[in-house]
């Protein structure tokens, strides 16, 4: 038997279409407060670049930190992390502390029109179908669970190893 902790299934996190910005922002929003409510272990982020993803916002970042403990992993899958440092400062700082248990990795040559911009976990999954106008879908059938974290596994296949979560000079 599973418990809310693996299903990933939070009781305020929707299931069907969402459209919009803000909408999608507070989705992003809503499903971090609900992995740090209900211990996700697992997290899946994925998007080209995450240049309007909420990731830098106090919230974001809180609920980043009451979700990190021993046992969770969030893997972190971009083409290119430059707007992540560049609009995502509070993010970078709680990446650099929690490095030991997120993993980002780059497919640089991914076209961003094909890398899923997406939130996967076990229990309850976040696509959005169209970035450009921030609609999509989201729920936790085991379909579409199913479908996206396959997709993301690939990419993730085809990806290597970026964005260091510390630089070192000489």
């Amino acid at each position: 038997m599973t418990d809310a902790n693996d299903t990933g299934q939070g009781p305020g996190l929707p299931a069907g279409p969402f459209a919009g910005r803000s909408a999608f922002q507070q989705l992003v929003r809503d499903a971090l407060a609900c992995a740090a409510r209900e211990g996700w272990r697992e997290i899946i982020l994925s998007d080209p670049d995450f240049a309007d993803w909420p990731l830098g916002e106090r919230a974001v970042t809180e609920s980043l930190q009451a979700w990190s403990a021993s046992g969770r992993r969030c893997t972190l899958l971009a083409r290119r992390y430059d707007e992540v440092v560049r609009r995502h400062a509070r993010f970078v700082r709680w990446r650099t502390t929690w490095s030991h248990i997120i993993e980002a990795r780059g497919c640089a040559s991914a076209d961003p029109r094909e890398l899923p911009s997406a939130i996967w976990s076990p229990g309850w999954v976040l696509l959005r179908l169209d970035p450009e106008r921030s609609n999509g879908i989201s729920g936790s059938e085991p379909e579409r669970r199913l479908m996206l974290g396959e997709s993301l596994q690939a990419w993730l296949q085809k990806s290597s190893p970026s964005f260091p979560a510390n630089t070192l000079g000489l």
